[in-house]
């Protein structure tokens, strides 16, 4: 296998951590971009006492803590922007952020290994670990918090390995780590939801249903009494059965008569790309958020120039 192969074969692993690292699909190709390049300079320097992965999984972290601490950026998601949900009204104003604010939704295919080479607990950590509640939760840990979690609790490394790849102390990856577990336990712990049971699948199922035959009564029947809404790149976010009915019914019902078409993303998560007028106007990535019986979630992402050619998916559907 020529080198570059042999590097190459590893870049939807490292796209999925660095992914992880900074909530963003075209910042963490620009990582493993330079992680590659960096490997490629310093492969001379590979010392064999680590396996190639492992060292690559070094350069990629460092290459990100040095992007966190060059932009200082964190992403986020709508519903994290304020404590208070927007209120529907006719004269309301949506303020749109640009792309680099939000936390992104990443195919499953760009970060994740081929299943078929990886051991199964591993691949379903590592599928578990881009869904895009945790991701958006490990935004706000500290940098090398996340880089000890990260290496820990989803590469399963030792904490004598992440101290020697990152230059700390044992003692020091403890307490971070420590710190991390929980900064995450006080923002959402429930950040890494098992696949969804066979009950919740039937309740994504009603959803689509509902949604396509625009039963707004049925569907908020589906959610959560404090579900939230949100479009990215809008700032709006709602919560409650009555705000998401209002949207639906008024601001949002242009979405009458839209396809839904299951989406693979960010590790199992519910998405579907959202056609309307029957499907000649691309329009939305819908992620879905389960807890229990009901939908606790609903982000629509209205990117589609960006996000429907990266997942795949046709700017029209076949009439």
């Amino acid at each position: 296998m020529s080198t570059a192969a042999l590097l190459e074969q590893y870049r939807p692993a490292l796209t999925g951590h660095c992914y992880r690292m900074l909530g963003s699909v075209v910042d963490a190709e620009d990582a493993v971009q330079e992680a590659m390049l960096r490997a490629w300079k310093g492969l001379d320097r590979f010392q064999e006492q680590s396996s190639l992965k492992t060292w690559l999984y070094r350069i990629a972290t460092n290459v990100c803590l040095d992007a966190i601490s060059a932009t200082n950026r964190r992403r986020t998601r709508p519903v994290e922007l304020s404590d208070t949900p927007g209120d529907v009204r006719d004269d309301m104003v949506l303020h749109e952020r640009p792309r680099e604010h939000w936390v992104e939704p990443i195919p499953d295919a760009m970060a994740l290994p081929a299943a078929e080479g990886c051991d199964p607990e591993e691949h379903a950590i590592l599928r578990e670990s881009i869904r895009l509640a945790f991701v958006a939760a490990l935004q706000y840990l500290p940098a090398r918090q996340r880089a000890v979690l990260l290496l820990t609790q989803v590469l399963s490394w030792s904490a004598a390995e992440v101290a020697a790849h990152l230059d700390m102390s044992v003692a020091a990856v403890n307490s971070a780590l420590q710190r991390a577990r929980a900064t995450l336990e006080a923002r959402n712990p429930a950040v890494l939801p098992r696949a969804l049971s066979d009950e919740q699948t039937r309740l994504v199922s009603r959803y689509v249903e509902a949604f396509e035959q625009y039963d707004v009564g049925a569907l908020t029947k589906l959610l959560h009494e404090e579900a939230t809404l949100s479009m990215p790149p809008y700032d709006l976010w709602l919560q409650g059965h009555e705000s998401i009915a209002q949207w639906l019914l008024g601001k949002g019902i242009g979405c009458r008569g839209s396809r839904l078409i299951p989406v693979e993303a960010c590790g199992g998560t519910p998405a579907f790309a959202q056609y309307r007028q029957g499907g000649a106007e691309p329009w939305a990535l819908i992620m879905l958020e389960v807890r229990g019986d009901r939908i606790t979630s609903m982000t629509s992402y209205l990117d589609v120039e960006t996000l429907f050619p990266r997942f795949g998916l046709p700017m029209q559907l076949p009439s």
